[in-house]
């Protein structure tokens, strides 16, 4: 056992180590290619001017003030997504009835892209924060959603007859029973939905103009000074790389005692 788990770890740090030498040469390629002319060096500078600007723009105010915007933006509407979607979908999956009258709507609403509500967000809130929880709530809520309804759904109907029989009543059911067969689904459906709300976080900032890195972009292609546009867009990926990080690190600590989460350790 010792032996085999050595192994893996053993395969696992070579992984790490070949990913991060692909991402030093892909930089290596980034900073040659305008100097050698492939690419124009007007609109793709070299990484190191990215670099440069990237340190310059990180000492003034507006910097952390935007990038603090777009996580607010996120969290507030990742929890309110987070909290409408474990309601509904336990209240759908746990009552049969209401699926069936329901489904129909849900299948229509959810292809619905986010984007397509930005003149909706635009009117009722403007450039308020409101418009971007409008969007950031909409995309993240059907990601999990659809989620905990394949988790109730999972149920085993031996344990929930069981519990029945025991004369637990539907919120008992639903907590102890339904709720954690589910809970491994809703972690997924958290880890996809915290993506695709910074996603429409920064979505929202570009277009609408909320005060965020993605209004920070716009400025910045504007006024043509793009060291300082591709600077913000890598700090908008370091965003997505920390949130998927702490998304896995939630699933770790909560799915501690999940047998897909046992089985990495």
């Amino acid at each position: 056992m010792a032996r085999g788990e050595a192994k893996s770890g053993t395969l696992v740090s070579r992984a790490k180590f070949r990913g991060f030498m692909g991402f030093l040469a892909f930089l290596a390629i980034w900073e040659v290619l305008p100097d050698i002319g492939v690419l124009p060096a007007r609109y793709f500078p070299p990484f190191h001017q990215v670099l440069q600007a990237l340190a310059s723009i990180s000492q003034g105010a507006v910097f952390w003030h935007s990038v603090l915007y777009t996580t607010q933006a996120w969290f507030i509407g990742l929890a309110l997504a987070f909290l409408a979607a474990t309601l509904v979908g336990l209240l759908l999956g746990s009552i049969p009835v209401l699926w069936r009258y329901t489904e129909s709507t849900i299948e229509f609403l959810r292809p619905i892209p986010s984007v397509a509500l930005i003149p909706l967000a635009v009117l009722m809130f403007g450039i308020d924060i409101k418009s971007a929880l409008l969007l950031i709530v909409y995309a993240s809520f059907w990601q999990i959603l659809i989620q905990i309804l394949y988790g109730v759904k999972d149920v085993d109907p031996v344990a929930m007859d069981t519990a029945r029989v025991y004369g637990l009543s539907r919120w008992s059911r639903i907590r102890h029973v339904a709720w954690p067969t589910a809970l491994p689904y809703a972690i997924t459906g958290f880890r996809l939905g915290a993506s695709v709300a910074l996603v429409l976080a920064v979505t929202a900032e570009l277009v609408i103009g909320n005060p965020g890195i993605g209004h920070q972009v716009a400025l910045a292609q504007s006024a043509m000074a793009l060291p300082e546009m591709y600077a913000l867009v890598i700090v908008a990926g370091i965003m997505g790389v920390l949130v998927n990080v702490m998304a896995r690190a939630i699933e770790r600590k909560v799915l501690a005692w999940h047998p897909s989460v046992r089985s990495e350790k």
